[in-house]
Order: C-alpha cells, then structure tokens, then sequence
C-alpha cells in the first residue's frame, strides 16, 4: 500500500474515533432532553467533520470554568442578603391567593426570591414612551442607575440613554451601563460607549467574545445575556421585552416596527432586579455591590401589588424558564392568552400548551406573522396543527415584528420580561422576568394583547391543511433540529 493511502487510512480511524468519543459524551452529558441528544447525534454522524466542530461551538452549554467560579463566588457572597429583614417584612406583608401561591413558590425555587408587596406598577404606552420614561427617571436619580440590555443601539433612543447617564454622572450619580458584547457589539465598539466612560459612567460588555479563536475553550460562543434591567436609586425598575434601540430597528428595518411592552415598577421589586444586576456586574467587573445590596429598603413593603423576579440562565437550574411557563399553564382555570415571538418548544411545554386547551381553558397564542428569523418561523408554524387540534386559538400580528413576551392567567396574574418560549430562552439565554398578582394591572396587561389580537390574522385548521406539501416538509426538517438550534 502507498503512504498516501496508509495516511488516509489513519485519518479516517482518527475521525471515526473522534465521532464515537463526541456520540458517547453527547449520552452521557447530563440534563439533556432525548430529543436533543438524538438531533446532536444524527448531526455528528451524517455530517462528520462539520457535525464535530459544530458540537466544539455549539453542543454544550457552558460558560467556561473561570466565569462558572467568579459567578458561584459573586452568588455566595450575595446571598445572605436575600434574607435582610426589610426584605422578609416585604414578603409577609403579601397576600396571594392559595390556588396561586405554588406559582410563586416555584419562581422562589429558581431565584430564591419571595414575592414582595408594596409595589405600583404601569404598563407604558409604546417603546418611545418607554425611552422617554427612562430617561426621566435617569435624569431625576439621586444616587445611583443601573441598566443593562441585550441590545443597544447608537440610535435615536439608544443615544437618549446615554446622554440621559452622561448627565447623570456628570452631577455626581453613580451610574453603571452593562450590554450583551454580542447583541450591542455595534454599541460596544463606537465613540459612544468610550464617550460614556469618559463621562463617568461605569461601562461592561457582557459574556465578552474576546479571542474567537479561543473561544471553544473559554465557553459556548452563542450564550448571551438576554435581560433588559433598569433600576435607578433602588426603588424603580423596568421589565419588559424591549431593547434599547428605536422601534423601527435598523439592524433588521424590512420586519418593522418592532413592538414591545414594558412595566415600569415602583417598590421593593426593583431590589430584587438589583440583584439580578448586581451579579451579572461582579461577574465580570471587580467592584463589590454588597453594601447596596444590603442596605435598607426606604418605601413601604405592605399592600400594593405583590410582585416576584424570576431570573433564568444557563448557570441557574437546568429547565427552570420551561417549568415556569407550564406551571402558569396548568395553573389555568378559564383563560390563558400568551404573546411570543419565538415559539420552539421542548416536548413537555407543547404538551401542556394543548392540554391546557383541552382542558377547556380558552387558550390563545400570538405569534408575528413575519419572524426575522426564518429558521425559528418554520419552525413554529411546525407545531401549528397540533396545537389547533387541541383546541388553541393562533393569531398572527401583521402590524410589525410582535416582540412581546407575555402571559396573563384567568385575568388574575402577568409573567412579562424578557424570556421567549424557545429553547435558546431555555438552555442558553439569561432571562428577566416579573410574576405578580394583580386584576386591575393584569387588565392593562390583556387589553394590550387584545390590541395585538385586533391587528392579527387568525389561523386556522383550514389555512394549514392547505399548506403545500413542501411548506410543511420545511417547516418539519427545520423543527426536527430544533433542539440544536
């Protein structure tokens, strides 16, 4: 035999090798659905030097053993002051309704938040409201702000901001700005974030890239902080699905408007997105926030609307987004009405979506009818006709990317923030979200999705029985790798 065919012979071994050794870690990796599993391993096998390194970049979620060891420090040390007596006051004052107390039991369970009472709330108007809220609250702190988002752009409304925090800092307020390196990279790298820092404001990049060609090493490259935090002088905090950036984002123009909704919250809910803050800040900046963070609460902490935060991510407990959106599913007794822009389920959430509608609970779900990610729409429609099998109304928004994420259970209780139902929210994203308890708010919160359900289109059994054979192949191969996407 020549040396040419000896050589590739031993590359072949090499690479059959190096598939069997990734099959067996892929089974043997822990708090992982079958379905994933399976995808990963038909991924490998069919397509073997892509599949490998794809599964290097893709495969895990990890964020690398350093930022693992500075995060579990960061968390320790924080701890003990989820206990401080004025937060334990604020969770004894609240009254929640025994058939909805596990919902915040199991949201205490995941971020070791109680449900805390005296809060206001309000739903704002649009996204330019939204900013020019913000920036009022920016410009009338005293002591501190704190903001934090996936995306910032250098727009119209993303530069209200920082000037809004230039001026801030400028009269002697403590301000700390902190944006996902990925989803803000246009931010990060431009004169403005230097311009911030100049100015006096404390600047991060979340989950830095840093060297790509480390980065299999270092951590998966697609995890990313997904939160929008806003807390100013401790007491006011916002929680939505918008970033900062224009409502016509120009990133991704041809899907817009893209259409949001934010509640601004006063009260001692804005502690608990401070810390949320706090520990994705120490994560990456040296700078210690535990004095903040334990200092007394000076608002009142009885009556209002009892309110809790539910922060997800990859380091937190493996399923804990899902779990949360199928407890308030099957908490669910006369009407559940959700809004998502991204609809990639694990089996378990699909399931207890129809069964929620075949218990005869007045189920609805709002999707945008152009998704900005082709992938994700093809993927979504996939699950369309179970879904009206069972018994689940769909709309489809026409007015715009619908970028919502909310819920809102028997007119009684809202889930808003920032976590979509696909399981880049699940496994990959740090996600912030707010449950409460409230009729007159939660009214607020479904007349807005009525309003996105005015300007939708109805989908029906007929409309996707209809759908070509070769639509419903794509749209089937694409949500067959969903757990790999």
């Amino acid at each position: 035999m020549s040396d040419a065919f000896n050589h590739s012979l031993i590359a072949i071994a090499v690479v059959v090798l190096l598939e069997v050794a990734v099959v067996v870690r892929i089974l043997l990796r822990p708090h992982r659905d079958p379905a994933a599993r399976i995808a990963w391993v038909v991924v490998v096998t069919v397509l073997p030097l892509f599949g490998l390194v794809a599964y290097l970049l893709f495969g895990e979620v990890n964020i690398g053993r350093r930022r693992v060891e500075r995060l579990r420090a960061v968390l320790a040390r924080v701890q003990p002051a989820l206990g401080s007596p004025t937060l334990d006051a604020a969770d004894s004052a609240v009254t929640i309704p025994q058939n909805y107390r596990h919902l915040f039991d199991l949201g205490h369970s995941i971020s070791g938040f109680h449900p805390v009472g005296g809060n206001s709330a309000r739903l704002l108007p649009d996204s330019n409201a939204t900013i020019d809220a913000m920036v009022a609250d920016i410009d009338a702190a005293r002591d501190h702000v704190h903001v934090l988002f996936y995306i910032w752009l250098p727009d119209n409304n993303g530069r209200k901001v920082i000037e809004a925090l230039k001026r801030a800092a400028a009269r002697g307020v403590t301000c700390r700005a902190m944006a996902d390196d990925v989803g803000s990279r246009t931010l990060i790298r431009s004169a403005h974030w230097g311009a911030m820092r100049e100015a006096g404001v404390r600047v991060a990049a979340g989950l830095p890239i840093g060297n790509l060609l480390l980065l299999p090493f270092k951590g998966r490259v697609d995890l990313r902080n997904h939160r929008k935090i806003v807390v100013i002088d401790d007491r006011i905090t916002y929680c939505g699905s918008q970033n900062c950036a224009d409502p016509e984002f120009l990133v991704k123009a041809k899907y817009a408007p893209w259409v949001d909704a934010v509640m601004r919250f006063e009260g001692p809910i804005a502690r608990q997105n401070q810390f949320l803050f706090a520990t994705d800040w120490m994560t990456y900046v040296d700078e210690d926030l535990d004095e903040l963070l334990r200092r007394p609460l000076s608002m009142p902490v009885s009556g209002g609307v009892p309110a809790q935060v539910i922060g997800t991510g990859p380091t937190v407990r493996y399923s804990a987004m899902p779990e949360t959106f199928e407890a308030l599913m099957f908490a669910a007794r006369r009407e559940i009405v959700i809004s998502t822009p991204y609809y990639v389920p694990n089996e378990s959430l699909q399931t207890a979506l129809c069964t929620t509608a075949f218990r005869g609970v007045d189920t609805t779900i709002i999707f945008p009818a152009r998704n900005d990610s082709w992938v994700v729409g093809a993927a979504s429609r996939s699950y369309y006709a179970d879904l009206l099998a069972a018994g689940v109304k769909i709309y489809e928004y026409v007015g715009g990317l619908l970028h919502t994420k909310s819920l809102t259970l028997d007119g009684q209780v809202t889930l808003i923030g920032s976590a979509n139902m696909d399981r880049r929210s699940f496994d990959l994203n740090y996600e912030n979200n707010i449950l409460f308890y409230d009729v007159a708010l939660t009214a607020d919160v479904r007349q807005r999705q009525q309003e996105y359900i005015a300007r939708s289109q109805p989908v029906t059994k007929e409309m996707v029985w209809a759908w070509s054979t070769s639509r419903r192949l794509w749209n089937n191969s694409v949500a067959t790798v969903g757990p790999v996407l």
